[in-house]
């Protein structure tokens, strides 16, 4: 990639089922990414996963704020929120379901969908709208996707 992308006001990370532990830690990882740059981030999800995230970071060092899939959807629809980019982690189809859903609402705005899990080909050959896709094999082992979404964004490659 020759050119690093601005960074982005805000951004809506979507999270789907919390399944595959990969999906927790590289939504960590993009969220801290985005924050040091300056961007607000909001992740939505459904409770569980929000849950979790809250357990991860009592004291909200990584994930700030949060909120339901349904309402930040609502806000949307309404014009109550935007985001410069969305990023939607999917690892089955009904959040292949739910990019599809993002994209037909922020259809001018930059877009990753992260798929991952056991076999992430198969449901990556699903996504018929356009954006960008990073594809890899994770559900427990997040290093090699989030290699990957390191150089989809253009941050530095960390060793950690």
């Amino acid at each position: 990639m020759t050119d690093i992308p601005a960074t982005p006001e805000k951004a809506l990370i979507v999270l789907g089922c919390p399944e595959a532990p990969a999906q927790q830690a590289l939504a960590f990882h993009v969220a801290h990414n985005l924050k040091k740059r300056g961007t607000d981030v909001l992740i939505a999800g459904n409770p569980s996963v929000l849950n979790l995230l809250k357990v991860s970071d009592p004291e909200k060092h990584y994930i700030t704020d949060t909120m339901v899939l349904e309402q930040c959807i609502a806000d949307i629809v309404e014009k109550k929120r935007d985001c410069d980019l969305c990023v939607v982690f999917a690892h089955n189809d009904a959040a292949i379901a739910y990019a599809a859903t993002m994209r037909y609402l922020l259809p001018e705005r930059r877009f990753v969908v992260v798929v991952f899990g056991k076999e992430p080909g198969p449901l990556a050959d699903e996504i018929t709208f356009p954006c960008e896709k990073i594809v890899d094999r994770a559900v427990h082992n997040p290093m090699q996707l989030k290699a990957k979404i390191n150089g989809v964004f253009g941050w530095a490659v960390s060793r950690t």
